[in-house]
């Protein structure tokens, strides 16, 4: 009986025969079992088959990310907010003895990949940033890490933890300051690549709208890049075709977006906010460089990474089986580039 047989009739690869073989984190508890019973009932048991496992002692987390999709480019670590995020998870976790790895996968390979990782260098736990992933894609890293935190997006019927900010009130907070402000004629700029997050602050925005009889119209929807600061020419192409149309604010899916609306608006000679008030979400570093400075909301990463290193460390540390769903609530800031309406465009 040798490693091949003993992954053939597990129905895995000969990597995850090794891992679970020897004690090694990267397979899932029940694949784990099964394989070594299926060792043991074929009387395989070389030396250096162990039992014990080495999540208890491996100080390590692995970060990962995966790339080549939507908006987690291979440049993802240059962008603030995850760039935030992951030196906050690196505070959390050196002020508790332990010490992060950060790992960049290709989607299309990501099983083996992780296999490949864990077999250079186990980690006794894993921070998946989810942000992009399938609900499939998610199940395949639970199945290969047990002990496992999903950051950045929420699949409530799966048994796996995640964290991640509450986006509906954001958006909430956001349709509702533009509503108090007296905007009436808003538009809605979303990202032409949709996930969870994007797709739960358009619920929170859509709600503050209708709570005051209000709708987003159809030529006030903007479709964008949710990774380009740049001005983007199907924005400027649309404010120039509405003409006397135009919304007297607009709210935009994360900062990158509303940086660049702010930017081509300023190229029109239309003021913001004096002619169109603009409000963004994440509160990245920079909203407060652009001028006007950014209205946002505010994600507190600093929040969602102390409590996914401490629900880690407390499935490796106690055996806590107990699966989390965990919401961060949002903050409105307030700056520069919303005001109260000065003119409704006629």
């Amino acid at each position: 009986m040798k490693i091949n047989d003993i992954a053939q009739i597990a129905e895995v690869s000969k990597s995850a025969v090794s891992l679970a073989l020897n004690g090694k984190p990267g397979v899932s508890q029940e694949t784990r079992q099964k394989i070594i019973r299926i060792a043991e009932e074929n009387g395989y048991n070389p030396k250096s088959f162990s039992k014990t496992k080495t999540n208890s002692t491996s100080k390590i987390f692995r970060f990962i990310a995966c790339t080549h999709t939507g908006i987690i480019t291979e440049q993802y670590q240059s962008q603030s907010f995850f760039m935030e995020l992951i030196n906050n998870i690196d505070q959390s976790l050196s002020s508790k003895g332990y010490s992060l790895i950060i790992s960049s996968i290709n989607i299309d390979s990501l099983e083996q990949e992780i296999m490949n990782l864990e077999k250079q260098q186990s980690s006794s736990g894993i921070l998946l940033l989810g942000t992009n992933l399938t609900e499939g894609q998610i199940k395949t890293v639970a199945n290969l890490q047990s002990n496992l935190v999903v950051l950045d997006t929420c699949f409530e019927t799966l048994d796996i933890n995640f964290i991640v900010m509450n986006n509906v009130i954001g958006g909430y907070q956001a349709g509702k300051h533009l509503v108090e402000l007296g905007h009436s004629e808003i538009g809605y700029a979303e990202s032409i690549s949709r996930m969870y997050n994007f797709d739960s602050r358009r619920r929170g925005f859509q709600k503050a709208m209708e709570e005051n009889g209000l709708r987003i119209k159809p030529e006030h929807t903007f479709q964008m890049s949710p990774t380009d600061l740049s001005i983007q020419h199907d924005f400027t192409q649309s404010i120039l075709e509405l003409k006397d149309n135009l919304p007297t604010a607009i709210f935009c899916e994360c900062d990158y977006m509303a940086i660049s609306v702010i930017k081509a608006l300023n190229e029109l000679d239309l003021q913001v906010p004096e002619d169109i008030s603009v409000i963004g979400f994440d509160n990245i570093m920079e909203s407060q460089i652009v001028s006007p400075e950014l209205t946002t909301i505010h994600v507190k990463k600093d929040k969602i990474a102390s409590l996914a290193v401490e629900k880690l460390i407390r499935e490796i540390d106690y055996q806590e089986e107990d699966k989390m769903k965990i919401f961060i609530d949002t903050e409105l800031v307030k700056r520069r580039s919303s005001c109260k309406r000065q003119h409704q465009h006629e």
